[in-house]
């Protein structure tokens, strides 16, 4: 399997299955002489963790990093880091039924079709599991941009078309790290309302990036929005990107969606921080669409490997939404994809 390599000068590869031992990331290209804040990068991973939040899954992973490689009297060497956690609360024989039917949403189909074999134990490498590899990641690419004033925020703006007004300040709380918690309660009796008919919910996740500097990003086939919308679309879970003002911006006049500037720089960021590809300085500023969790209990219709049609209903353990635990994925691989920028134009002087 190809595909399972990320980013140019800050490199990560992550290996391991949603039921196999473990899971990991080794990443090459991180700078020397970074302090390697374990504490922090167990923080960050303790908000994308199972069990980890009292809306999601029940599954209880406690996802404690072991680092093999890369790290000496707590400083980065510039060498290879090497990071894995084990699991140990899996169940595999909650798939046990379905071994031989294909999820509705998942990636069972498809991978069955490309590879002519699948690992059935909760999706195996397409699950959502496969992002704590990433979060360790993302953890330490967020240590090395906080040396150069750079900070990745992200909260939720909406569930199921409930949208969360106000303005962004981090750090968010409660349960749901919405933007503003005045919706929460409504939010929250949604959930439970969703969890009661077996269903699931998305919604989006809002992200800004401060203390970028101007500059960053190439023209025309690696532009900064492309780069951020690589990372973030190959997160499972997203289906939709836009960044700035996004869709809204086709329904003004240029007038009206233009930045424009006087002394002391841009007046207002449609832009969401980005032209041309190229950083303006300003905040950068994406929403991400999350869709349903595509495992409920509701009863379905799909087809198995034989061909036929069957009736499915998921059990286990699952998510009714994966928007909590997708912020800190979604901070990951912003964080990776400034830094790759960042480092890339240190090349030539930046």
């Amino acid at each position: 399997m190809s595909g399972n390599t990320f980013g140019k000068n800050f490199r990560i590869t992550t290996f391991g299955e949603s039921h196999g031992k473990a899971l990991g990331v080794v990443i090459d290209g991180c700078p020397a002489g970074i302090d390697f804040d374990l504490a922090f990068i167990q923080s960050e991973m303790d908000r994308r963790r199972p069990g980890g939040t009292s809306i999601g899954t029940q599954r209880d992973e406690k996802d404690r990093i072991e680092v093999l490689s890369g790290v000496f009297e707590g400083k980065t060497e510039g060498t290879p880091i090497a990071l894995m956690l084990f699991n140990n609360d899996q169940k595999s024989h909650d798939y046990s039924q379905i071994k031989d039917i294909f999820r509705p949403g998942h990636a069972d189909y498809t991978y069955f079709m490309k590879y002519g074999i699948r690992d059935y134990r909760g999706g195996g490498r397409s699950s959502g599991r496969e992002t704590s590899a990433r979060v360790a990641a993302g953890a330490l690419a967020k240590l090395v941009l906080r040396t150069k004033g750079i900070e990745v925020s992200a909260g939720i703006r909406s569930v199921k078309g409930i949208r969360v007004e106000g303005e962004f300040r981090p750090p968010f709380k409660g349960p749901l790290y919405t933007i503003s918690n005045e919706k929460d309660e409504e939010i929250l009796s949604l959930i439970d309302e969703a969890k009661r008919n077996k269903d699931s919910l998305g919604g989006v996740v809002e992200c800004h990036i401060t203390g970028v500097p101007a500059g960053l990003g190439e023209p025309v086939f690696d532009k900064t929005e492309a780069l951020l919308s690589h990372a973030i679309m190959s997160i499972g879970a997203v289906k939709g990107i836009e960044f700035g003002l996004g869709f809204k911006s086709s329904e003004l006049y240029g007038s009206e969606n233009n930045d424009q500037m006087d002394e002391k720089g841009f007046i207002t960021n449609n832009a969401g921080g980005i032209l041309g590809g190229i950083t303006t300085g300003e905040e950068i500023i994406f929403r991400a669409s999350f869709k349903p969790t595509p495992s409920i209990a509701r009863v379905q219709h799909t087809l198995g490997t034989d061909g036929i049609v069957h009736e499915l209903e998921i059990n286990g353990r699952h998510d009714p939404t994966v928007l909590v635990r997708a912020i800190p994925v979604v901070e990951a691989m912003s964080a990776m994809t400034i830094l790759d920028l960042l480092l890339e134009d240190m090349k030539y002087g930046g």
